[in-house]
């Protein structure tokens, strides 16, 4: 017999672009960090433009993902505002980034708080995150850490 009062989650292609956009914030950058999501959220050719850098490919953006958590030990990524173009093509995002210094930008780890802002500008296809423009507020993160 099954209970109707049961809540099925919905499956990943049911997401909404700003579901998905979320869900990324909330599982990947977020404790569980499951870089695994990557391969079902993104597409093969998913590229990010980061600090003027473009990582291209899937495989090649998880590697960079888990080396950058690797430099943020415990980081939380809250999102703070996102809305969705109304054609559902794009999905703008501002974010906080917290955590604890563990070698970012190449400094000596120190276990100093890091609280780094951005806003990420995603593009959807095919029902899957594409592109991934970020701006965001390392310069500053930067000054903090080598005073």
């Amino acid at each position: 017999m099954t209970n109707s009062n049961t809540f099925q989650q919905p499956s990943l292609s049911e997401l909404s672009p700003v579901e998905k956009v979320l869900h990324f914030w909330n599982n990947v950058w977020s404790y569980p960090y499951n870089l695994d999501l990557i391969d079902e959220l993104m597409v093969e050719d998913f590229m990010i433009t980061s600090a003027g850098v473009e990582i291209k490919g899937r495989a090649q953006f998880k590697q960079w993902v888990a080396g950058f958590l690797k430099t943020i030990s415990q980081s939380n990524l809250e999102n703070l505002d996102i809305f969705e173009s109304k054609d559902g093509s794009q999905v703008v995002s501002r974010w906080r980034l917290t955590g604890f210094h563990n070698g970012m930008f190449g400094l000596e780890p120190n276990g100093q708080p890091i609280n780094l802002t951005g806003i990420a500008i995603w593009e959807i296809r095919d029902n899957k995150l594409a592109h991934n423009r970020v701006e965001r507020s390392a310069f500053e993160v930067y000054q903090q850490l080598i005073k």
